[in-house]
């Protein structure tokens, strides 16, 4: 049972094809650090699933994280649900991991998801501090 806390929300997920969950434990053990009242929805989420959640939850900030190769592949599908969705068109949406099969994410692809609506991309060596950075200036995290 995970503890309650009464800071803003946010949702953690993986894509539908991603099983792992080392990752989304991490993050919201990071997440909570930060004041997060954290709902994890685990491995495997499917697009309608994580909407679903999202709109259940009112997050304030919505963490994807994969870690599998696949999510530049089904990243654009989440992002365009999600921003489609009127009450959550202006949740802040990021994502990080493993993106792709071949390690090192191009600039290019990392563009195309913030293009696409992700308020930010996090996959090199230095995420974890990056990740901090964007918790810090986007004012996010509950204040303390």
């Amino acid at each position: 049972m995970g503890r309650e806390l009464s800071g803003p929300r946010a949702v953690v997920s993986t894509t539908a094809s991603d099983s792992h969950t080392w990752n989304l434990v991490f993050l919201q053990l990071l997440l909570e650090e930060y004041g997060f009242n954290v709902r994890n929805l685990g491995a495997c989420v499917p697009v309608d699933e994580l909407v679903s959640g999202c709109l259940s939850e009112r997050p304030r900030l919505l963490v994807l994280s994969t870690v599998n190769g696949h999510g530049f592949i089904e990243a654009p599908e989440y992002i365009r649900r999600i921003r489609q969705c009127a009450e959550l068109r202006g949740l802040p949406v990021v994502i990080g991991g493993n993106l792709n099969v071949n390690g090192e994410v191009p600039e290019k692809d990392v563009r195309t998801l913030l293009r696409l609506g992700f308020d930010g991309v996090f996959v090199t060596a230095d995420s974890v501090q990056e990740f901090r950075c964007f918790l810090a200036r986007s004012g996010t995290a509950a204040a303390g």
